[in-house]
């Protein structure tokens, strides 16, 4: 059942991302290639950038973008001792409100372990 929802969302944002893109419209394909561009390899490494783009999607609350930056962090490797240590600032930034898509973050992570 974990598993299923790694598959779930991957295949509702597929869908609907390639939805949104079928429209053509200009600023909605900039931002899509600017949020590509700005996680590619730079002065920051992936890897970096993905753990950031984890904290800051908790603190504000995203599950789509926590559970899209999860699977990055463990596309390129990261450890889940670095992203536990991630999400536990993003935690303390956030405050006990984010305990809740904390939960979820951990089911993810799982799931994507369990993907092995």
């Amino acid at each position: 059942m974990s598993h299923n929802i790694v598959e779930e969302f991957n295949t509702y944002r597929s869908k609907m991302n390639e939805k949104l893109l079928e429209d053509n419209n200009k600023i909605i394909k900039r931002i899509f290639n600017l949020d590509t561009n700005a996680f590619t390899e730079g002065a920051l490494p992936k890897k970096t950038k993905e753990l950031l783009g984890l904290g800051n999607s908790m603190v504000l609350r995203c599950d789509d973008c926590v559970r899209y930056h999860l699977e990055e962090c463990h596309t390129v490797g990261a450890s889940k001792e670095e992203v536990m240590e991630a999400l536990s600032i993003s935690l303390l930034i956030g405050g006990t409100i984010v305990i809740p898509h904390l939960r979820r973050a951990y089911e993810y992570w799982e799931a994507l372990e369990n993907q092995k």
